[in-house]
C-alpha cells in the first residue's frame, strides 16, 4: 500500500517473486472511468474507490494460496473493505520523502497518474494504525532489499 510513486508495483512484484505467489497491480481493476478521471488530473473520491476495492479484495480473497496486490489502500476505511472482503490480508506500506516520490513519478512514462496528484494522494493517506494488519517500510532503499525487508517481515509472523 502507498501513494502513487512509492514503489508498489515494483518491490510488490519482487515481493510476489521471493514468496512464490501470484502478482496483479490493484489499477488493474480500476474501471477505465477511474483511469480516464485520474489521467485527466482529477482525484479519485471515496465514490470511485469502494467498488475497485470490492473488485481487488474479491480477487485477493479467491487466491487460494495467498496473492500480492499493489494498492494504494490510502485511508483506513479502505482497508477495513479489503480486510472485510478478504479476512487475513496483512498490509505493507511503502513510504517515502514526498521528494524521492514526485522524483519517481516524473521519471515514469507510461503511467496514467500525474505528478501534480501526489499532494492530493498524500493529504489523503491515513498511515497503518497499531491494530491493523501491517508494517511500514522505506522504499529509499533498493527495490530487491526492501522486498526482503517485507519477506521477512511476513514469514515471521
Amino acid at each position: 500500500m502507498g501513494v502513487s510513486g512509492s514503489g508498489k508495483t515494483t518491490v510488490g512484484a519482487e515481493l510476489a517473486n521471493l514468496l512464490g505467489l501470484v502478482y496483479l497491480d490493484g489499477d488493474d481493476f480500476h474501471p477505465q472511468a477511474n483511469i480516464d478521471k485520474m489521467a485527466s488530473g482529477i482525484p479519485l473520491d471515496d465514490a470511485d474507490r469502494w467498488p475497485w476495492l470490492r473488485r481487488v479484495g474479491n480477487w485477493l480473497a479467491e487466491q487460494e494460496h495467498g496473492a500480492i496486490v499493489a494498492c494504494s489502500a490510502l485511508k483506513h476505511s479502505y482497508r477495513e473493505v479489503l480486510l472485510s472482503e478478504c479476512p487475513g490480508t496483512v498490509f505493507v506500506h511503502c513510504t517515502g520523502s514526498r521528494e524521492l516520490l514526485e522524483q519517481r513519478m516524473l521519471e515514469r512514462t507510461k503511467h496514467f497518474m500525474p505528478a501534480h496528484l501526489l499532494d492530493s494522494q498524500l493529504a489523503t493517506l491515513e498511515p497503518l494504525r497499531a491494530d491493523e494488519p501491517g508494517a511500514s517500510f522505506d522504499v529509499a532503499e533498493p527495490p530487491t532489499l526492501v522486498a526482503e525487508a517485507m519477506k521477512d517481515w511476513i514469514t515471521a509472523r
